[in-house]
C-alpha cells in the first residue's frame, strides 16, 4: 500500500477514486476505461505540477519516504555476485553500512551502502541507518581493500547521521569519521559516491569524499538536521522548517554550490513510486561517471579528489 505524504493529499484523493472505479462493474453505462484513464492523465499532471515546486521541507520529507529504495535495494539490483565482507578487525559488525566485493555492470567494484531499514525488525538491526564507529572502521578496511586491488569504490549514502551515543563516543566516533574521510582522499582508484535520501553532516560524508559526487533529485545532503539546526537556533524543533530552507541542502543548491557534480533525476513522484526506475538510472549514472575516471591513473585520481574538496566555498547562490 502506498504512503502519501502530507502534500500529496490532493494526488491521494485521485488514486483512491480510480480504485474505487477499478472494483465498479459499468455503473449507469459508464466507460470505466475512459474515466479510469482521465483520472490517471490528472494524477500525472498534479504530480508534475506538485514535485517541480516543492520546497526543502518537502524534499525533507521526500528524501525520508518509507517507501524509497535503500542502500540494499540499490546493492541488490546493480551489483552482481556481491559478496558482503563483515566487522571492523577491532570491535565488531555494524550493520548500518553494508559493504563488500561484486561486479558492477560486468566489472569489479568494492560497494558500501548505508542501510536504514523498511520495518521495525529491520530499522533496529541496522539501526536507523546510523553508523558506530566500528560502521567507518569497516568502510576504511574496504576502501584499502579496493585501493590494494585496484577496484573502483561505490557508495550509497543514506543516513540521518553518525549515531550519537555514549557507546559511539566511547569507541571514538569522531577519530573514526576523520580517519575514514582520511581514507576516501588517500586511494588511488576512483571512488563514486551516492546520496539517494539522506546525507546527514559527517556520517555522510565519512563515506562521501568522492572524485564524484552524486545526488538524486530529492534527496538532501547538510551539515546538521532542520529539527538539529531548529533546536540550536530556535530552541524548538517547531522551525525546521525554516532550517531547512537556510541550510541550502536541496541537490539544486547543492550543484549550484559545486558540493556535488551531478543531480541525477528521478521518476515523476520521486524515486519511492518507481523504485526500479530510480536505481536503474542511477546505475546508468555512475557507469557514465566511472568511464571517464577509469582514464585517470592514481597521483591523478587524488589530486582531483583533493582540489575539488579544496575549492568548495568558493561559488555562493
Amino acid at each position: 500500500m502506498r504512503t502519501f505524504l502530507d502534500f500529496e493529499k490532493p494526488v491521494a484523493d485521485l488514486e483512491a477514486k480510480i480504485e474505487e472505479l477499478r472494483h465498479l462493474s459499468n455503473p449507469d453505462g459508464v466507460n470505466i476505461a475512459d474515466e479510469v484513464a482521465r483520472l490517471e492523465k490528472k494524477v500525472e499532471k498534479l504530480l508534475k505540477q506538485t514535485y517541480t515546486k516543492l520546497t526543502p521541507w518537502q524534499k525533507v520529507q521526500v528524501a525520508r519516504h518509507p517507501q524509497r529504495p535503500h542502500g540494499l535495494n540499490y546493492v541488490n539490483s546493480l551489483i552482481e555476485d556481491f559478496t558482503p565482507l563483515a566487522g571492523d578487525r577491532y570491535f565488531g559488525e555494524d550493520q548500518a553500512i553494508i559493504g563488500g566485493l561484486g561486479r558492477f555492470r560486468g566489472r569489479g567494484v568494492v560497494v558500501m551502502a548505508q542501510e536504514r531499514g523498511h520495518d521495525i525488525e529491520t530499522r533496529v538491526r541496522h539501526n536507523f541507518g546510523m553508523p558506530k564507529p566500528e560502521g567507518y572502521r569497516k568502510a576504511q578496511r574496504l576502501m584499502e581493500l579496493a585501493d590494494r586491488f585496484e577496484l573502483p569504490i561505490l557508495s550509497f549514502v543514506d543516513t540521518s547521521g553518525a549515531f550519537p551515543g555514549l557507546e559511539a563516543e566511547e569507541r571514538g566516533q569522531a577519530e573514526a569519521i576523520a580517519r575514514s574521510i582520511e581514507v576516501c582522499l588517500k586511494v588511488g582508484v576512483p571512488l563514486i559516491s551516492t546520496v539517494i535520501g539522506e546525507g546527514g553532516s559527517g556520517g555522510a560524508i565519512a563515506i562521501a569524499t568522492g572524485n564524484r559526487v552524486l545526488m538524486l533529485e530529492h534527496a538532501i545532503y547538510s551539515v546538521i538536521s532542520p529539527e538539529g539546526c531548529a533546536s540550536i537556533l530556535w530552541k524548538t524543533s517547531e522551525n525546521a522548517k525554516d532550517a531547512a530552507e537556510a541550510l541550502r541542502l536541496t541537490a539544486q543548491d547543492l550543484d549550484k554550490l559545486g558540493v556535488i557534480d551531478q543531480v541525477v533525476n528521478e521518476p515523476l513522484g520521486g524515486a519511492h513510486r518507481d523504485p526500479a526506475a530510480a536505481i536503474a538510472t542511477v546505475g546508468d549514472a555512475i557507469e557514465e561517471q566511472l568511464k571517464s575516471l577509469l582514464l585517470l591513473d592514481a597521483p591523478a585520481l587524488k589530486a582531483q579528489r583533493r582540489e575539488k574538496f579544496l575549492a568548495m566555498g568558493s561559488k555562493s547562490l
